[in-house]
């Protein structure tokens, strides 16, 4: 069950960053985020290199749209401290599932060298 709990933080990650690009009108790397959910199944260590790339690029990705929106809603006065503790908490959570690949639980997963147990 513990396993099933740390895969559910990369897949909701991946899912909100979808929504995002599907939401930008960037459908094929939208579709591409839903498709890299899949790589979860992949007990290869590439495959968790990718999803921790992937992610930490989406973290930054989520702090340059905080940025971006935060500015344009400032400039407009309009509120914006409820948009950055929105997004604050999707950049922190998509942090937190890019690290959690490096779980003993999840390194088992993968086979990923080092300790790691099951």
């Amino acid at each position: 069950m513990r396993f099933f709990a740390f895969l559910a933080i990369p897949v909701l990650a991946l899912l909100l960053l979808a929504a995002h690009l599907a939401h930008a009108g960037w459908m094929p790397m939208a579709a591409l985020a839903v498709l890299l959910t899949g790589l979860l199944a992949v007990p290869r260590p590439w495959a968790a290199r990718t999803l921790q790339v992937v992610l930490a690029i989406a973290a930054v990705e989520w702090v340059r749209t905080t940025f971006s929106l935060a500015q344009l809603r400032a400039q407009h006065d309009q509120p914006y401290l409820r948009l950055v503790a929105i997004l604050g908490a999707v950049t922190l959570l998509t942090a937190l599932a890019a690290a959690v690949v490096q779980h003993p639980t999840l390194r088992a997963h993968f086979r990923l060298p080092g300790k790691a147990s099951s």
